[in-house]
């Protein structure tokens, strides 16, 4: 969590871009990001080089060995001349970091103009990283010399003297995210931290297994979830799971150049090198996937509607709609390989509605797959984007059927306030959550009446498959037991004389 000093840093660095003219949060960001990434590069060079010095043994470096090569490294230019940074980074790195290629960064001629980089036979994928494909049009927007020297003194302040002995490059991210205070046209929001991490933790993600978000934004189910299994598996992974972390495991799309490269820089600056990152509608004719995927994590857009004629018929024909938070519904279920999870949000809508595309995919879940957890969220949670009430979903794609009882949960605080300032407090059913999730065993014996409780799959069939939990949740009613009259009669007379001693003692005064 990015609090006291270290958000007032990053508070001020922000304010000297906006006060440079760059006023948009999406911008800023995406120019933060750059200088961030190339201070990373620096970092993981000088590792490599502390690598060579102790063992002799020789490693690729990320930049040239040529003096304009050395140069574009942070460490050799950050206490430059305002106008030699300025002419560095945006004539030799900028350029160089969007034609980087095999993990290298190009050089240049004593013209000034980029070497070409030699492709490595064979090895098309490294050659074409997601990195390098979003990264083609980007645009270094930072207007002056002075601001940008302004921002590399923050950035520099901030990593040496406060976070040079802490993780917190996904914080940092992060807190820049949150800043992003509005939502997409379709409804898209950005998921908070926590979320994501519940939904992570619900699901477990292991190093055996390949995981999509079809509408990924900024990636961070992705990160959370590699986050996960690098906390859960770091000591025991062999070379091989190492190598389907570093890219063929994470899978996102979206329909946003901009999402799409923060999103190829976020997981680089995680260490996902090659992810399989597109830019792509999910739910359209153009994606064709089926049965790929061990593990779906996503918020998808809420109140958003496609193109009838774009939709995929595999979809149509689980939810004929054009809404497109059922659409990923059955989209997850398509992509999905048997015995895959998924862990989603949906607006309450969804579970309630009324519709024949609503009741639809409601009745695939239940009926052809394994329905195992809806878990309801305050409508805070989204604030300050908007109070939508919404819900997780927890599923398991099995084509033959496997429920025969929902587990639901009535999330009443997640540890944030529900306004829109949305402060840290005490009360958080999250732990609680993730903890009676993993032994459900133990919930079979709950009251109706209780924060969690199962529901027989026969009477949801009932029920035209709600999956609201007002629907099933019992009220329970207290007896309060009030004072008879006489007493209340008692009392007032007593207070009548304490107000009549009170008012001879105010008139004794005057």
């Amino acid at each position: 969590m990015v609090t006291g000093v270290i958000k007032n840093k990053i508070d001020k660095i922000w304010t000297d871009i906006w006060a440079g003219g760059i006023t948009n949060p999406l911008t800023v960001i995406e120019q933060l990001t750059y200088l961030m990434f190339i201070r990373s590069l620096d970092e993981q060079e000088l590792q490599t080089e502390e690598f060579e010095n102790m063992t002799g043994e020789k490693m690729n470096k990320i930049f040239p060995q040529s003096a304009v090569g050395q140069s574009m490294r942070w460490s050799k230019f950050k206490n430059n001349d305002p106008r030699d940074i300025y002419e560095v980074i945006s004539q030799r790195v900028f350029p160089a970091i969007k034609n980087m290629a095999q993990g290298r960064l190009p050089d240049f001629t004593d013209q000034g103009e980029l070497v070409e980089m030699a492709e490595v036979p064979g090895n098309e994928e490294q050659n074409n990283t997601a990195f390098a494909r979003y990264m083609s049009d980007a645009m270094f927007l930072i207007p002056t010399p002075q601001v940008l020297q302004k921002i590399i003194t923050g950035l520099d302040d901030l990593y040496e003297q406060d976070i040079s002995e802490l993780d917190m490059q996904g914080d940092l991210y992060e807190y820049m995210l949150g800043k992003l205070a509005t939502a997409g046209k379709n409804g898209q929001f950005r998921t908070p931290r926590h979320i994501i991490e519940m939904m992570v933790e619900l699901l477990q993600p292991t190093p055996e297994d390949t995981i999509c978000d079809p509408a990924c934004g900024t990636a961070g189910f992705l990160v959370a979830s590699a986050e996960y299994i690098r906390r859960h598996y770091e000591d025991t992974m062999e070379s091989r799971q190492w190598e389907h972390f570093s890219g063929p495991m994470f899978t996102g799309f979206d329909t946003d150049r901009t999402m799409l490269r923060l999103s190829a820089m976020n997981l680089m600056l995680h260490s996902i090198t090659h992810p399989e990152i597109e830019y792509k509608d999910s739910v359209s004719k153009q994606n064709q996937i089926c049965d790929r995927f061990t593990m779906c994590l996503a918020n998808p857009p809420f109140k958003g509607t496609v193109d009838a004629e774009s939709i995929n018929d595999d979809l149509k024909a689980v939810t004929n709609t054009k809404k497109t938070e059922l659409l990923f519904l059955a989209l997850f279920l398509r992509m999905l390989k048997k015995g895959g999870q998924c862990a989603c949000i949906v607006p309450d809508g969804v579970l309630f509605g009324s519709s024949k595309a609503h009741q639809s995919v409601r009745k695939e879940l239940v009926e052809n797959h394994q329905l195992r957890a809806v878990i309801s969220m305050p409508s805070g949670v989204f604030k300050p984007y908007a109070g939508v009430s919404t819900a997780v979903l927890v599923f398991t794609k099995t084509g033959a059927g496997g429920t025969e009882k929902v587990w639901f949960y009535d999330m009443q605080a997640d540890g944030l306030s529900l306004d829109d300032k949305r402060s840290e407090i005490a009360e958080n059913d999250i732990p609680d959550i993730i903890e009676r999730f993993h032994h459900l065993e133990r919930e079979t014996e709950r009251e109706r009446t209780r924060q969690s409780f199962f529901v027989p799959k026969q009477e949801i069939a009932e029920n035209g498959y709600d999956l609201s939990i007002n629907k099933y949740k019992k009220a329970e009613y207290v007896p309060v037991e009030y004072p008879s009259t006489a007493e209340l009669m008692t009392d007032l007379h007593e207070l009548e004389l304490e107000i009549t001693a009170g008012l001879s003692e105010l008139e004794g005064m005057l």
